[in-house]
């Protein structure tokens, strides 16, 4: 069951990669989308059979790598936290599938497209089902490759190109840290196994190893150069910067990068790795104050965001944010429950805005919307649902999640923990805002988008300006099946993930030491923590109520009141502008003093005829001492031969 699951999307990926023009487009749609789906069936059953039965296993596919004291099988470990993984990444995958039939109907490369995301998926497979760290950096690097080539899917488009690119140098520059993180740890477990590993913890408790001049506590250092790969892969603050330009690719692309794949790698990658965690106190604490900043920061941006698509971009890395506030306190179920209800709501509201830029021709400008409730109404309830859960709702799968993480950095005593809190409290208030801010820009008042030629798609094509419509049937059952998962997921599971029945749940799957008694202390917290996410879930939705629908000319006027804070935080802080200062143009500037001076003044200006016409000569005198002869060869080697015995003699042992 377990081989079928994971490699049904690579059998997928090989027939419409390598046979979809043979093929066509609608067979290579059929074949992705059944494989994912018969693939989303298999995760299912073996959720309930590893979650709430005894199925916990692991599954050795073949002997990969051995190399000395590196012994690395190709393996499939299965418990509670491989099995939610596992129903996350295939069902929003199979439902992503569903929808992109039609909502790239029209585009000719549609075997391509497929392929691809089943390339993804089986990527993201492989990294979930790692049973050890070099299995789980194939799928990181796989994943990485394939946002690559899904980002910068319609290659006629530079920005397109670009987007692609810059998500691919950002992602290793975090990669590289994962790298040396994990060559510490077989340093010193002398393993990369998670099972060689994890028992041992606590032997290296008070190990230490010397970086960069200094002697560091090694299981911090590790956890911290392991932070790195999740910080770039999950677009926490400083790596943060490729997550909205990937809005280059299909809406489908995004739905899957943003709920299901790529941005939940790091934070599967530290709740694995919590064995570790636990023992490096200040590791957790730099986790926490950086996903507390990232969902502040993130939070800011999205509030100016014109583009719907870079609104729910900004609030994904928000709400990773959130997720790495709970890892960083220890409260490993809640963050691994908010990753889990955040897919849900998260694709619906991708989706849902794939759908309204269908319906408007591919216009992706909100303030070229408006009034769309009525032509497009079963989306706008869709989009409807996905905000209510954005915005913690009560009783909705965001709700339970979202308002556990605030209760758990409340009640946690560890470094940072006051200013997650604080960070996100006013991130919540931020949220509703900008939620709220989309669905009336776009749904409520009057149409805006006459006129503004929304008739052109993503290759700039005109499609006139035609009256706003609805999806097609294709697109919009998968918003009603994830609309169902919005509203039950997080009631459903509330307490396996992180009520009574945990330890029944997870059965080991998450570590949590000794000392760790975040999830008893967060239930404890006062009334007005519990209350605090409402509150501003409440009031971000009367103040955009207002700025919107009510009064809306407030917005235009604040921004022109305050036009230094409007224009930092509609260009996303500056970091865009300060990276381009700080490395891209250096890096210009240092490949051009090559290019004209060591390659055209050096090698090919120097001398009369340049220092590479002088190399010439000299190899075509050499290559005169090719005879062809044996003798000649023989001769050579014997005069060589003679030589070393020589200067062993008489010199070389002294």
């Amino acid at each position: 069951m377990y081989h079928a699951i994971v490699f049904l999307p690579l059998a997928g990926f090989l027939i419409a990669g390598l046979a979809g023009r043979f093929i066509g487009a609608r067979a290579s749609e059929v074949i992705t989308t059944s494989g994912l789906f018969v693939s989303c069936a298999l995760s299912w059953i073996a959720f309930f059979d590893v979650a709430f039965g005894d199925g916990a296993t692991r599954v050795t596919v073949a002997n990969w790598i051995i190399s000395g004291d590196l012994a690395v099988d190709w393996a499939f470990r299965i418990d509670t936290l491989t099995a939610v993984m596992l129903i996350v990444v295939t069902t929003v995958s199979s439902l992503v599938h569903l929808y992109s039939i039609g909502y790239m109907h029209e585009d000719p490369s549609r075997p391509r497209f497929f392929a691809y995301l089943s390339l993804f998926t089986f990527a993201m497979l492989m990294l979930v089902t790692a049973d050890n760290l070099v299995q789980m950096f194939f799928g990181w690097e796989g994943v990485g490759l394939a946002s690559y080539l899904l980002i910068g899917f319609w290659y006629e488009k530079p920005s397109a190109n670009a987007a692609a690119i810059k998500a691919f140098v950002v992602n290793r520059v975090g990669d590289f840290g994962f790298l040396l993180g994990i060559f510490l740890l077989f340093v010193l477990f002398g393993a990369v196994t998670f099972d060689g590993i994890f028992p041992r913890v606590a032997e290296f408790n008070e190990a230490t190893f010397r970086f960069l001049g200094h002697e560091w506590h090694a299981l911090t250092l590790a956890c911290l150069l392991l932070f790195m790969g999740a910080m770039g892969k999950s677009a926490q603050f400083l790596l943060h910067t490729w997550l909205p330009d990937a809005m280059e690719g299909p809406t489908p692309v995004s739905a899957l990068i943003h709920a299901a794949t790529m941005v939940t790698a790091g934070v599967f990658m530290v709740a694995r790795m919590s064995p570790v965690f636990e023992y490096a106190p200040t590791a957790l604490s730099v986790v926490t104050v950086i996903g507390g900043i990232t969902a502040f920061f993130a939070a800011t941006v999205g509030l100016v965001q014109n583009d719907i698509k870079r609104v729910i971009a900004y609030s994904t890395c928000s709400q990773l944010g959130y997720m790495f506030v709970a890892l960083g306190v220890g409260a490993y179920g809640a963050g691994v429950f908010h990753l889990f209800t955040h897919a849900f709501f998260k694709a619906l509201l991708f989706l849902g805005a794939g759908s309204v830029i269908h319906a408007m021709h591919h216009e992706q400008d909100m303030r070229h919307m408006g009034g769309l409730r009525k032509h497009i109404p079963f989306t706008a309830a869709m989009m409807t649902i996905g905000t209510l859960a954005l915005t913690g709702f009560p009783f909705t799968a965001g709700y339970f999640s979202k308002d556990a993480i605030i209760e758990a950095a409340y009640a946690s005593h560890t470094p940072g923990a006051n200013f997650a809190f604080i960070a996100t409290v006013i991130a919540a208030l931020f949220t509703s805002f900008y939620s709220w801010r989309l669905y009336f820009l776009t749904f409520e008042g009057k149409p805006r988008w006459a006129g503004h030629g929304h008739g052109h798609d993503d290759h700039g094509h005109g499609h006139g300006d035609h009256t706003p419509h609805e999806s097609p049937l294709v697109m919009l059952i998968p918003l009603a099946v994830l609309a169902i998962g919005v509203v039950v997921a997080g009631f459903a599971f509330k307490e396996a993930f992180i009520g009574h029945d945990y330890d029944n749940f997870w059965k080991g799957a998450l570590f949590t030491g000794a000392n760790n008694h975040i999830l008893h202390e967060m239930h404890e917290v006062p009334g007005w923590v519990v209350a605090s996410p409402f509150v501003m879930m409440v009031l971000g939705f009367l103040i955009a109520l207002w700025f919107y629908v009510l009064n809306p000319r407030m917005p235009a006027a604040l921004a022109a009141q305050q036009p230094l804070l409007y224009r930092f935080l509609l260009n996303k802080w500056y970091f865009d502008e300060l990276y381009d200062f700080l490395f891209v143009r250096p890096a210009m500037w240092l490949g051009r003093v090559f290019w004209k001076k060591g390659d055209g003044w050096l090698i090919d200006g120097f001398g009369p005829d340049g220092v590479s016409a002088r190399v010439v000569d000299v190899t075509n005198r050499v290559v005169r001492l090719q005879t062809g002869y044996v003798f000649h060869y023989a001769f050579a080697m014997l005069v060589g031969v003679a030589a070393l015995v020589t200067w062993y003699l008489i010199g070389g042992t002294h």
